[in-house]
């Protein structure tokens, strides 16, 4: 999608007409033996039979399940990647406020093609567990709830750190298939699960940090990819209450990702409420912000005319990863939302000083 917004709908109905959007609902294979994608779409839940030993070259095969963990002051991020040379497990903690990362705990490992494998979908029960150098990691996903835990050691301080969180019952997700133009064998599959009221502790040495349901939340980027050497994306992400006019409140989240791949057939852009998806359009920001508007407010238009927020910054996480052919240089600007949004019936919503972040990555590896 251009700098330009391309074209307002009045309703759902009428852009989803207009729209090439494929929506896949039942079991459907990912890839043939050759490792050709066959499926190019979205989903309310993964219905995509992945057969990793299918992705080819197997070397350029990529694995991660990464949860992101906030109350808005502290953020967690919790996360194991395979990419197929090798991986990495971590945990690290990030204080929002005094702009500081707290503590960053991060074993590497050579040699990941089978040495660990993470489960085919990140959206149904499935145990991980592993070690990884002085750390173990563990992901227990059930029904209902999940539970990660992390323990390992950082500067002669033990890092510890467990978190539990609530999966209401049919909880939507928007998993999306997106190949790449000319490229038959590589695609870039991921599940995104937000509204998950998340509530634990981060201990680093005697310091412990406390999350509660009520104003904790996680969100799950789970990814299966086998992707070029170079990548740019946006991936915008918050979930938080909402209270009506009754008084009641309601789960509400938003994940938005772009610039990734060819969009024709999906965009990995939705809309939750109430643990129910409600698909929108292309999302793109009015001024790109590289490589010194990070901090100004990020202006998000969509193309259906249905996700019409501003994040005003108020700090960017710039962390930027150089070692030798791989680089990972990312801005994960954490900001206040405000604004509207429209769901599926046409029902809007007003959005204050919602919690959330947009990052832009640039990416080689």
């Amino acid at each position: 999608m251009s700098q330009e917004l391309k074209r307002t709908y009045s309703n759902y109905t009428e852009w989803e007409e207009k729209s090439k959007q494929t929506e896949y609902t039942e079991k459907t294979p990912l890839l043939d033996a050759e490792g050709n994608l066959l499926a190019k779409g979205w989903a309310r839940h993964n219905v995509f039979d992945y057969e990793r030993s299918f992705s080819k070259p197997n070397k350029r095969k990529k694995e991660w399940d990464f949860y992101q963990v906030s109350d808005g002051r502290y953020m967690v991020q919790i996360s194991f990647a395979n990419i197929s040379i090798g991986g990495y497990a971590a945990a690290k903690i990030v204080d929002l406020v005094e702009k500081k990362v707290i503590v960053d705990d991060t074993e590497l490992f050579l040699g990941g093609d089978s040495k660990y494998i993470l489960p085919s979908k990140g959206d149904t029960p499935n145990f991980f567990k592993a070690r990884v150098g002085n750390a173990v990691i563990k992901f227990d996903t059930k029904h209902n709830s999940r539970t990660l835990y992390f323990k390992g050691k950082k500067k002669d301080k033990i890092v510890e750190c467990e978190f539990n969180m609530d999966i209401m019952p049919g909880l939507e997700n928007i998993t999306t298939v997106l190949p790449f133009k000319d490229m038959p064998t590589k695609y870039f599959m991921t599940t995104k699960q937000n509204c998950m009221p998340c509530e634990g502790t981060f201990k680093y040495g005697d310091d412990v940090y406390e999350f509660t349901k009520d104003t904790s939340f996680c969100s799950l980027d789970w990814g299966r990819v086998n992707t070029p050497y170079k990548m740019v994306w946006y991936w915008g992400n918050g979930s938080t209450y909402l209270t009506d006019e009754d008084g009641k409140k309601h789960l509400f989240g938003f994940e938005i990702t772009w610039a990734i791949g060819d969009e024709s057939n999906a965009t990995e852009t939705c809309l939750f409420y109430d643990g129910k998806a409600h698909k929108i359009g292309a999302v793109d920001v009015k001024t790109f912000p590289k490589p010194d508007k990070y901090m100004e407010p990020w202006e998000f238009m969509s193309e259906d005319g249905r996700f019409n927020l501003t994040m005003t910054p108020f700090y960017d996480f710039h962390a930027d990863l150089n070692v030798q052919v791989m680089r990972m240089n990312s801005h994960q600007v954490h900001g206040k939302w405000n604004g509207n949004v429209i769901l599926d019936d046409g029902t809007k919503l007003e959005i204050n000083d919602m919690y959330a972040f947009c990052e832009y990555v640039e990416n080689r590896w």
